[in-house]
């Protein structure tokens, strides 16, 4: 810089002033209002094909499946006034599952109002793409004021020159943000409709400290007010905005440079977002009844347990860290090289990790330099640091330091931090445009076109849950949430079939998918239901009873597994007494079913056809008239006990009863002598 271009140093403000360091950025880059609509486009073009897909995964806990929701607009006061979860479980206490529970109804109240109106996934997918699509320009304006000052900055000291990213300022928010639009890593959060609390809670974050800046460049407190209401609006999406409590002072502090002289400050700048987050804690506090909770000891909402002996018990803090390390290594990674990409990181698919894994160790290494780096430019107010800092605290909240989430990770977590990953790779992009601008737009260029196409393929699993399963099912061999799914929707397909061939073939394809997730989770009730039914239409009673029975052992207060159990020891005793002619082990099964299941009539048709085949006629007659007892409408059950009483040698009550089931069923004879009801 010139002497001519210098003022006195004792200038409190100074004019920014042009550095050796001056690339050009083309008028393209500098047109707002043309980048807007071309971000706009490009992130609605990528998620496009996700318009004709269907409620998938979690959108039944908040959509399909809750009471609230489907009420439309009547249902709001209940999604204000309950734990988000509350109004898919519908039973007071479930909802507590996972630590802490969860208010979230921001998005639900806006999935009431499209319920209203539409019950089609189509809606609810244009709606999630757009809101995506309108967060992307929010990001891109609002890094756009974060790097571009007034035309005159307050500085501390006396002249500098103007730094790089101030005049690079178009060319770092436009990076930014393509990136940020492009990355595969968010599929999650934008194919599943569910997402949108994630997207509407970085929103309402970088609209507040858009306003914040404005407020503090402007000095007009309607944009104060508005900074303090959108933060208001990302709390009531989702709680992981509390890191942005840090982030816009810290904005501020590192781009809002000021003199000692001058009076403004950042504390009371940031009062609108303090006073948010205040009047969120205080009534997420009252709806949950402050309710922070412990960890649950239960494998698919707590990662950290292990089964030792026969019980489960919390990992040594020294295997919870290096598994919390290497996940955070894992986030690093993807956001790098996003592959392959899965919805689910459940037990087991993320080991138990120690400090002698070598990955361990060097994520260890990785973030302690992050670390570093905030101290060593915090004072000199380095972008970069703030751009670590962007992508560490929101992390943060949802990396298990804090606080369990009930996962060892999830793409979604990442899609917050991943503004500090594009911000920083938009700096160092930027920094070298100097050296070869070719080269870097290049570069950059193919980058975005393989993050494109990997985001386009990748939206396709999400079509359908089963589609889904199926596709992250390769990649998470290990996720015993995954595997007992991918049984699940293979079972319930089987049950809805009507040819049994291809019914067999479905429970066949299902098991392996089911003993895997019992290997994984030898308490996994749910695993257990489906592998008993696959069993049970396979007609491999044996196994079907087994396995009912350790589910009604993990779950003894649910009557659903105890009918189910009935159910299967009743055709089981059919199996034995008909198909092997051991009426021992016949007799124990329907004994047994008839404990589950009192009122169940085959089952005591079953024990008086037995009891008569072995010449016990009174014992057949109290069986049956059980039978007639729970279905006095079936005739054939009358008919049963008419022979009963006329192999005993009572013809006249026989006559009888066979007289009343010709009455209900003129066809029961014909029906008896065909072996049919």
């Amino acid at each position: 810089m010139s002497k001519q271009q210098r003022k006195p140093s004792s200038t409190k403000t100074v004019v920014l002033q042009q550095s050796s360091f001056n690339p050009p950025v083309s008028t393209f880059f500098t047109n707002t209002l043309l980048q807007s609509g071309l971000i706009f486009a490009i992130a609605f073009l990528l998620y496009a094909n996700t318009l004709t897909h269907g409620f998938v995964l979690d959108d039944a806990i908040v959509i399909t499946d809750n009471m609230y929701t489907q009420q439309g607009v009547k249902g709001i006061g209940g999604i204000l006034s309950n734990d988000t979860f509350f109004g898919f479980f519908k039973v007071e206490g479930k909802e507590a599952l996972v630590t802490g529970g969860r208010y979230r109804p921001m998005t639900l109240v806006l999935f009431a109002i499209l319920y209203q109106f539409s019950t089609s996934p189509f809606l609810f997918h244009l709606f999630t793409v757009l809101l995506f699509a309108l967060t992307c320009v929010v990001l891109y304006r609002t890094l756009l004021r974060l790097l571009t000052p007034p035309q005159t900055i307050s500085q501390p000291k006396g002249d500098s020159p103007t730094p790089f990213w101030v005049q690079s300022a178009p060319m770092i928010a436009w990076i930014a943000t393509v990136l940020f639009a492009a990355h595969p890593i968010h599929t999650e959060v934008v194919a599943n409709i569910k997402g949108c609390d994630e997207i509407l809670t970085l929103m309402g974050c970088i609209s507040a400290l858009y306003f914040t800046l404005k407020a503090w460049d402007t000095q007009q407190m309607k944009w104060a007010l508005a900074a303090g209401i959108a933060f208001f609006i990302a709390c009531l999406s989702k709680e992981n905005a509390a890191a942005f409590v840090v982030l816009i002072p810290l904005a501020l502090w590192f781009f809002r440079p000021q003199a000692k002289a001058e009076k403004r400050s950042i504390f009371t700048a940031s009062l609108p977002v303090f006073a948010a987050f205040t009047a969120f804690f205080l009534l997420r506090g009252s709806i949950l009844h402050w309710r922070f909770g412990g960890e649950p000891l239960e494998l698919m909402n707590n990662p950290f347990l292990k089964l030792e002996g026969n019980q489960w018990v919390s990992f040594e803090p020294a295997e919870r860290l290096a598994t919390i390390l290497y996940t955070l290594g894992r986030y690093v990674q993807l956001l790098f090289v996003p592959h392959p990409l899965t919805h689910d990181y459940y037990p087991r698919q993320i080991g138990i990790m120690g400090f002698s894994s070598p990955y361990v160790l060097f994520s260890l290494a990785l973030y302690g330099f992050m670390a570093y780096w905030v101290v060593r430019g915090f004072r000199r107010r380095d972008p970069a640091s703030f751009g670590i800092l962007l992508y560490l605290l929101p992390l943060g909240i949802v990396s298990n330091l804090v606080f369990p989430i009930g996962t060892n990770m999830g793409e979604r977590f990442a899609f917050m931090p991943s503004v500090g990953f594009c911000f920083l790779a938009a700096l160092f992009l930027s920094s070298l445009l100097k050296q070869s601008r070719s080269l870097v737009l290049g570069t950059f260029g193919i980058v975005i076109l393989l993050f494109s196409i990997k985001t386009f393929v990748r939206n396709f699993a999400w079509q359908s849950n089963e589609h889904l399963f199926m596709t992250d099912a390769a990649v998470s061999i290990n996720s015993a949430k995954l595997q007992n799914a991918c049984g699940g929707v293979l079972f319930d397909r089987a049950t809805k079939e009507k040819d049994p061939e291809k019914q067999a073939l479905l429970c066949q394809e299902a098991m392996p998918h089911l003993n895997q997730a019992i290997k994984i989770y030898p308490n996994y009730k749910d695993a257990y239901i489906s592998r008993g039914g696959a069993h049970y239409v396979l007609k491999e009673y044996t196994d079907a009873i087994a396995d009912y029975r350790l589910a009604v052992q993990l779950a003894p207060d649910d009557p659903k597994l105890k009918t189910y159990l009935a159910l299967a020891l009743r055709d089981g005793g059919r199996y034995y007494g008909e198909q092997k002619a051991d009426f021992n082990n016949a007799f124990k099964c329907f004994e047994e079913s008839w404990q589950f299941n009192p009122k169940d009539p085959e089952t005591a048709r079953l024990m008086g056809v037995g009891y008569g085949i072995n010449g016990k006629h009174a014992e057949a007659i109290v069986w049956f008239t059980k039978a007639v007892e729970a279905a006095p409408k079936e005739a054939g059950f009358l008919w049963d006990l008419g022979l009963a009483y006329a192999a005993s040698g009572n013809a006249a009550k026989g006559e009888e009863c066979r007289k009343n089931a010709l009455e209900l069923d003129p066809a029961i004879a014909q029906k008896r002598s065909r072996g049919g009801r």
